[in-house]
């Protein structure tokens, strides 16, 4: 399988890993350290040597209860920031549910639109519809960043989240988008409860069983605070967890913020598989 993008065709036989870098200053987890664009591009290259296939550059925090940006504010931090990271040698992402804000994203070099919204807000479809290659990431969200935690989902959410994910994929293939562009996001924390969270992280094969690529984002989220008592700072061996139980389970591309130490804990899960095969074809 392998994911179609504006410059790269991403291989991915194994999991990728993408860096994530917020250019903003309210960030639930690392918000304000990399909001100055100098700040951000060092952030960027660190990522790159730690491991990161892929950089995840968003200027508007979607944790629950974020206020919005307006669209030249959100320009402002994170156009500089595209047009030097496009030199880096790797697939750049912009984390952005704006139409205004993905074209001129696209036109700065951007590789990839990874939108929360799924593509549903007016005017967005025809932006992605209308550019020959970019790579599309298309997120499940229960409700709305300001409001998604005070009323979560109710009832199978694996089974919303898949319908919901299936249709927004078909929806895009039938506005003339190739498939091979898609890639699929859980919505991991996104208007759901921590044991739904769970839930879907378990049963995310199914999702993956719907034929795209699937993101999984659960770095330092919340979920992983109530099941192991730490704060958000000390989340580090929980998000690894969860990123390579996820990988076991369908996932082809990892959202990180600790890029060195997934990648570690990748290359372990990948040789116990590797070992696995080895043995698997040497018996009768």
């Amino acid at each position: 399988m392998f994911w179609q993008t504006a410059r790269w065709q991403i291989d991915l036989s194994r999991p990728r890993v993408m860096g994530i870098v917020n250019v903003t200053p309210d960030s639930f987890s690392d918000g304000g350290q990399h909001h100055a664009t100098r700040d951000a591009l060092t952030h960027c290259e660190q990522l790159i040597k730690d491991g990161a296939d892929i950089l995840d550059i968003g200027a508007e925090s979607t944790r629950p209860g974020a206020t919005p940006v307006g669209v030249e504010l959100e320009l402002e931090r994170l156009i500089p920031v595209i047009q030097a990271a496009s030199s880096m040698g790797v697939a750049i992402s912009v984390d952005t549910y704006k139409p205004q804000v993905m074209q001129a994203a696209l036109d700065a070099g951007a590789d990839i639109l990874n939108d929360i919204w799924g593509f549903r807000q007016l005017g967005s479809l025809q932006v992605v519809a209308a550019h020959p290659n970019c790579g599309l990431c298309t997120m499940h969200m229960h409700g709305e960043p300001i409001t998604m935690q005070s009323s979560p989902m109710q009832g199978d959410v694996t089974l919303q989240v898949q319908h919901f994910l299936q249709t927004q994929a078909a929806w895009l293939v039938s506005a003339g988008v190739n498939a091979s562009r898609i890639c699929l996001d859980p919505g991991y924390g996104f208007g759901k409860t921590v044991n739904q969270n769970f839930t879907l992280l378990a049963q995310q094969q199914q999702i993956a069983d719907l034929g795209f690529p699937v993101l999984a984002g659960w770095s330092r989220k919340s979920s992983l605070g109530v099941v192991t008592g730490c704060e958000v700072h000390e989340r580090l061996i929980p998000s690894v967890t969860a990123a390579v139980l996820a990988a076991e389970r369908g996932a082809h591309v990892l959202r990180v913020h600790d890029v060195k130490e997934t990648c570690q804990a990748l290359k372990v899960w990948q040789a116990l598989k590797s070992a696995n095969l080895s043995q698997s074809s040497n018996s009768f």
